[in-house]
């Protein structure tokens, strides 16, 4: 993920080129030359400003072109703002940037930008990185009852690991949300919300355990030796059963990699740490992916055999 410094006056609006002499046509050519990047409609930026971003970073440059046009009381909202805070989202698109206007108009769709109205104390709102946008314990919400509870679940879990916010002001709120659509799966999204798991996959496979009726492990265990020297840390951990589940997906690779670390070194060294933990403690590791998720019964088939095998010999 590329480093993201574009501020909103960074941002070139079709007025700024026009009032420093250029005319549409220039501004056309320095697009087609590579000199200027369209993020939206009569919207632009130094292309060398962001030819590094990927998607998430360009729906960020995309935002500060939103706010350049919005009335003074919008602030960015849902997956947009869960974006600004630094907090990864699932289940959700970054092609429109959401708004939620506080005052009073009704909300509405235009090309590349959801406008959501509500009633928004300014306890729910900060200015992070020069822009507004909602707290981040009313974003998670706001994508639990935009998206459901999977997507929710892994709002609610990244502002809490990444200590944006507490279980209390999720449910605050929450209960101020009882009447918008979708609020039904909050109740869910606060029931399993943990702030141990600290990334989308980890988050997802605790939708999944509950979802499935898995009895649920530790998350996040440090595991050491008899000598009290840490082995490594595990995903999931079933201690009474000797079980360890472990993600396999590139969020991993890209988190834990050492500098100048292939994926090939990087995944022997994940190898020759589970099987140091498995020789050390008597366990055994079960490994999915992204893939296993895709066919959730399963891998909830293939987990209850293995745990169940486990619950014989103890």
């Amino acid at each position: 993920m590329a480093e993201f410094n574009l501020s909103s006056d960074d941002v070139l609006l079709r007025r700024d080129l026009i009032a420093i002499g250029l005319t549409d046509r220039d501004i056309h050519l320095r697009v087609v030359a590579g000199d200027l990047t369209r993020l939206r409609h009569g919207a632009y930026v130094a292309t060398e400003l962001v030819k590094e971003f990927g998607d998430v970073e360009m729906a960020r440059a995309r935002a500060r072109a939103v706010l350049r046009r919005a009335h003074p009381t919008a602030v960015l909202s849902h997956q947009t703002a869960l974006s600004e805070h630094g907090v990864d989202a699932w289940g959700v698109g970054f092609d429109e940037t959401h708004l939620t206007r506080t005052d009073g108009r009704p909300g509405r769709r235009e090309a590349g930008v959801v406008h959501h109205r509500a009633t928004l104390g300014r306890r729910w709102w900060v200015v992070r990185d020069g822009v507004r946008a909602t707290h981040p314990a009313r974003a998670a919400i706001e994508v639990a009852t935009a998206h459901g509870a999977e997507a929710g679940l892994v709002a609610a879990c990244g502002v809490l690991n990444r200590e944006l916010t507490t279980l209390a002001e999720l449910q605050e709120v929450a209960k101020d949300a009882m009447r918008w659509p979708g609020s039904l799966g909050t109740r869910l999204v606060l029931a399993r919300a943990d702030a141990r798991l600290t990334n989308v996959a980890e988050a997802r496979v605790w939708h999944f355990f509950f979802e499935h009726g898995i009895a649920r492990p530790e998350p996040q265990v440090e595991v050491r030796d008899a000598h009290g020297n840490l082995l490594g840390i595990v995903d999931f951990l079933w201690r009474a059963l000797g079980v360890f589940l472990e993600f396999d997906g590139r969020i991993k690779y890209d988190s834990h990699r050492r500098p100048g670390e292939s994926l090939a070194d990087y995944l022997m060294r994940e190898k020759r740490r589970e099987e140091q933990i498995c020789v050390e403690k008597g366990w055994i590791c079960i490994r999915i992916t992204w893939a296993d998720l895709q066919r959730p019964a399963v891998l909830a088939r293939r987990i209850r055999k293995v745990l169940e095998s486990r619950m014989r010999v103890a």
